[in-house]
């Protein structure tokens, strides 16, 4: 008995012995069911509740339906292009190698983990990507275009990108920080969600016709599911169960939180009276502002950039929407991109070791670094991610609208596209 006992004392230090731990495995395989958690159905109720009753079913569809499709894409080529070695152009797209995940193996690994679970965690992230996508085109787009965009667009922006950034690509040989997306992740589908947004045109009465969202209970409810689901996001991207992991997830909080706070005060003051949907979409703002910089800032910087967060974005919805009068329905653009070029160049700045206690961060991508060095890193990047993404993102729709309307009639925006795309209703009652 003894024997057994003690063989099973060394299991632990036996499977460090082979390269994998499997408390990083653990946490990994949690953080990936939690960042499935925030599409599924996290992203799906948040957005499902901003749009009208008539709308509901066919939000749910498309980030049910885009989970699918970029599952199987991810499988077929979408890690081993952004992941791989490219060879001679693996500063701009990865390989093959790996193409139907050959050579992956229940022994193969990557760093301490077992690489099947790092292409599956890193599939969640390009799941949630083209998901938040649909909510600039919601309420007007036919299913089909939709599919084919989304499908397109994954391989066209977000793998290359995705290299560019974690494949060892060129931007991660310049020393860019970006821990768990916010180039990756929120510029690409910012960006690509305001072009989207102007191709296909406003909805139907928009700007003079109020569009109020029909269930802030279920919009409440998602956004408290995305919150969970973002220490997986931004927890999980340390790779470890380490003290990265747990400072992220700690910062990923309190950014959270003096965003909510920050949004629900601006419009306090503004309208008169806070309202659950700002509180909500203040909490976003600064999930996704404090995306690229978790890793890497202290607590004290989280809040700064989260407060940063909630007025910027603020006033970048009302820009948006009132000023340039352009129907990004859900505000991916002026939450997501413009939270994503904040954190990303923020990041540049708090990430400095020499900032005093309560705001040094782990410092800079190269030793050699200057606080100025890596701000104008960080500027490249996302740059180079917003032009790059704009251009491939107006393409794409522009050829996929040669062989198919990508917008429903004017009747059928009016009827609402959960019977015309679905012969469903969300409520019968």
């Amino acid at each position: 008995m003894k024997k057994w006992i003690i063989a099973l004392s060394l299991l632990p230090s036996l499977a460090m012995a082979d390269g994998l731990d499997t408390g990083d495995s653990a946490w990994i395989m949690t953080a990936t069911a939690l960042v499935l958690f925030m599409t599924l159905p996290g992203l799906s109720l948040f957005y499902g509740g901003l749009v009208r009753s008539k709308n509901v079913l066919s939000v749910l569809m498309q980030c049910f339906a885009i989970t699918c499709v970029v599952s199987l894409l991810w499988l077929v080529c979408g890690y081993s292009l952004a992941f791989s070695d490219g060879g001679s152009v693996n500063a701009w797209i990865g390989g093959l190698d790996n193409a139907f995940f050959a050579n992956i193996t229940r022994d193969t690994l990557e760093g301490t983990l077992p690489k099947s679970l790092h292409g599956l965690f890193q599939m969640t992230f390009a799941i949630i990507t083209p998901a938040l996508i649909i909510g600039a085109f919601a309420e007007r787009m036919r299913f089909g275009p939709m599919l084919a965009f989304s499908a397109l667009w994954l391989l066209g922006v977000y793998v290359p990108v995705c290299h560019w950034v974690w494949g060892g690509g060129w931007l991660a040989q310049l020393g860019m920080y970006d821990f768990a997306g916010g180039t990756v992740v929120h510029i690409t589908a910012g960006v690509a969600a305001l072009v989207a947004a102007i191709v296909l045109g406003n909805r139907k009465g928009f700007p003079h016709q109020g569009m109020m969202p029909h269930n802030l209970t279920m919009t409440v409810t998602g956004a408290g599911m995305l919150w969970v689901g973002w220490f997986g996001f931004n927890g999980g991207s340390a790779l470890a169960s380490n003290g990265d992991a747990a400072m992220a997830m700690l910062v990923t909080h309190l950014s959270a939180a003096a965003g909510s706070l920050t949004w629900m005060v601006m419009e306090w003051k503004k309208f008169g009276k806070p309202s659950a949907l700002g509180i909500a979409t203040g909490m976003v703002a600064g999930l996704g502002t404090i995306t690229p910089a978790s890793g890497f800032v202290s607590p004290a910087a989280a809040v700064v950039i989260g407060i940063a967060a909630g007025v910027i974005c603020f006033y970048m919805v009302l820009f948006v929407k009132h000023k340039l009068q352009i129907d990004d329905s859900l505000d991916v653009f002026p939450v997501h991109g413009v939270g994503g070029i904040l954190g990303t160049l923020l990041v540049g700045v708090f990430a400095s070791g020499q900032l005093g206690s309560a705001f040094s961060g782990v410092g800079f991508g190269k030793p050699e670094y200057t606080m100025l060095d890596q701000v104008g890193v960080q500027a490249l990047g996302a740059l180079a991610t917003f032009v790059y993404t704009a251009v491939v993102t107006w393409v794409l729709l522009k050829v996929i609208a040669l062989f198919a309307p990508l917008r429903v009639g004017s009747d059928e925006e009016t009827e609402g596209l959960d019977i015309v795309l679905h012969e469903e209703r969300g409520y019968d009652l």
